[in-house]
């Protein structure tokens, strides 16, 4: 690894302790996403995707997504371990964020519990928070990870990165 591990302190977690392949757990903080003035979604019901080298994926459950403000796009991508992703805009008067979002429909035996769930870039909307912290997008836009206080790097995904 050419960069060092962080120490996590007390109450905080080091992404390089998270597995590979990542694994999918249940959260029950107040995860909320907002844009255009409109909180989006709002939910105590994520489910986190850990993965080493990358802070935490929350993936909300479509029940609790305005889903009005989000259009599917023709984007397709595929995670090695979860599957096939299909995308969505978020559409909110005249502002629009393409590709804002992300899910998987289908998603490959140990990520079931993701199906009907969505995923936002915290870089593509106005705000993302966990229990009311404001998160940091993952640097480089790839992953989609959210950084909060209680995570530690070094993070994937900024120039220089790709080879961890």
């Amino acid at each position: 690894m050419p960069t060092q591990r962080q120490i996590p302190q007390p109450g905080q977690e080091s992404v390089w302790d998270y597995p590979r392949p990542p694994r999918v757990e249940p959260t029950t903080k107040l995860i909320r996403v907002s844009f255009g003035g409109i909180v989006i979604a709002e939910t105590q019901a994520a489910y986190r995707v850990l993965e080493t080298s990358h802070p935490p994926t929350y993936y909300l459950p479509q029940a609790d997504i305005r889903m009005e403000y989000l259009r599917r796009t023709p984007l397709q991508t595929v995670c090695e371990f979860k599957g096939g992703a299909t995308y969505w805009s978020l559409v909110v008067g005249e502002r629009e964020s393409e590709n804002a979002a992300w899910g998987y429909a289908n998603p490959r035996p140990g990520y079931e519990a993701i199906r009907h769930h969505i995923a936002f870039y915290a870089s593509r909307v106005d705000e993302c928070t966990v229990n009311g912290e404001v998160v940091m997008a993952q640097p480089g836009d790839f992953y989609g990870g959210w950084i909060t206080s209680d995570v530690v790097g070094p993070f994937k995904g900024a120039p220089g990165t790709w080879g961890w």
